[in-house]
């Protein structure tokens, strides 16, 4: 049954969820190299601190969506929220210790994992088919939003630990916020025809597994971007700690603006297929664009550029599961597309890493990077043709 109003209560919790999920992802590149000159961290290991969120959703994204479609979420949020509250005291209390921070963030990854699965899942299906584009431009801004919010408490607050402390408030906040709505609808257990409507066909997880693939590939070249550009403008621009967390903050913000944008053309009814086939050619053409473009200025063209289709391509990715199963908010499809997310999280920065120390230097990135977006761009060339010949197929 199609909603008639869209819960906004519901819109808010779910997206507000997710964004903490993302801050706490993400509160590390920014002071990652001060980290790394403090605690003598390898760069291998300091880049398993991201990668490791990526295992611990890799591993449990589908079962968490199964057990959402099957029994709600509120249950898991709670455990959700304790496992941060955990992490982030564990990296207060032993910083050197790099297995110990690898620990913390693994138990922050089984967070990530359920908040990036509820989040969305909440919002979605809190909206209705109106405003559902629109819902699916924020759902997509969940990560550049906790990225801004943590970049921007790194440029304020005296050290790294007060932004750790200030995550931990905001888990604490949030959880108060879920006590607060335990018993509305948006929380309410699935009823059987809702777990029934999660049920996928062999030709839906198909479709799901190439919309997995494709966020596979774009992550890879996504968090390998975010998670070293601050290290790459201290070591290659010169910028100083604070110049390169700054410069970092420009291609997010200009992706947070394209999140919403491409949710209103959407709901618009501009098609699905040209804006994620047209975002993904435009990034696989920065990274082959970045040894020409070493001066500032040109460098600050491909920031904004890089930002530009890295807010439209996970608005559409996001858009997939709602366009494959024909109804937005399945807790399953997010699992399966999360899933994909998960296994470029973990290989893209570990693979820089690995790159840049074998190599001696940041050049094998371009054409790594540019060919990575490029094949991303063919599966996604598949799943429109796989899409227009289901959707033409009789019933």
């Amino acid at each position: 049954m199609q909603r008639e109003r869209t819960d906004w209560t519901g819109v808010a919790f779910g997206i507000t969820f997710a964004c903490l999920v993302a801050f706490q992802q993400f509160k590390l590149p920014p002071v990652l190299p001060g980290m790394i000159a403090a605690y003598g961290w390898d760069r291998t290991l300091a880049g398993g601190f991201m990668a490791v969120y990526a295992l611990a959703g890799l591993a449990f994204s589908l079962p968490i969506g199964r057990a959402m479609q099957r029994r709600g979420i509120l249950g898991l949020l709670f455990a959700a929220l304790a496992f941060f509250i955990l992490g982030n005291f564990l990296t207060l209390a032993f910083p050197e210790a790099g297995l110990v921070v690898l620990l913390a963030r693994g138990l922050e990854g089984i967070a990530f994992a359920i908040g990036a699965i509820a989040g969305p899942a909440l919002a979605s299906r809190s909206a209705t088919r109106r405003d559902l584009g629109f819902v699916t431009g924020l759902m997509a801004a969940w990560i550049p939003i906790g990225q801004l919010f943590a970049t921007g408490l790194a440029l304020v607050l005296a050290s790294w630990q007060m932004l750790w402390l200030a995550g931990a408030g905001a888990t604490v906040l949030l959880g108060l916020w879920a006590l607060a709505l335990r018993r509305h609808d948006a929380f309410a257990t699935p009823g059987a025809s809702e777990r029934a409507q999660g049920r996928i066909s062999p030709r839906q997880r198909s479709e799901l597994i190439a919309a997995a693939s494709i966020f596979l590939l774009w992550s890879m070249q996504y968090f390998a971007y975010m998670t070293w550009l601050p290290q790459y403008l201290v070591e290659v621009m010169g910028l100083d700690n604070m110049g390169a967390t700054a410069a970092y903050a420009l291609p997010v913000a200009v992706l947070l603006g394209f999140n919403i944008l491409t949710g209103f053309l959407l709901g618009a009814g501009v098609p699905l297929a040209a804006l994620l086939l047209s975002a993904l050619l435009s990034q696989a053409a920065v990274w082959w664009l970045i040894p020409y473009c070493q001066s500032i200025g040109a460098g600050t063209a491909l920031l904004v550029l890089y930002g530009i289709g890295a807010g439209v391509t996970p608005t559409c990715l996001f858009a997939l599961p709602g366009a494959i199963m024909g109804r937005a908010g399945a807790p399953t499809a997010f699992g399966f597309i999360m899933t994909g997310r998960n296994i470029g999280v973990f290989l893209g920065p570990i693979l820089l890493a690995e790159a840049t120390k074998l190599l001696g230097g940041w050049s094998v990135a371009w054409p790594l990077f540019g060919s990575t977006t490029l094949a991303a761009t063919a599966v996604a060339v598949v799943l429109v043709l796989m899409l227009r010949m289901s959707r033409s197929a009789p019933a």
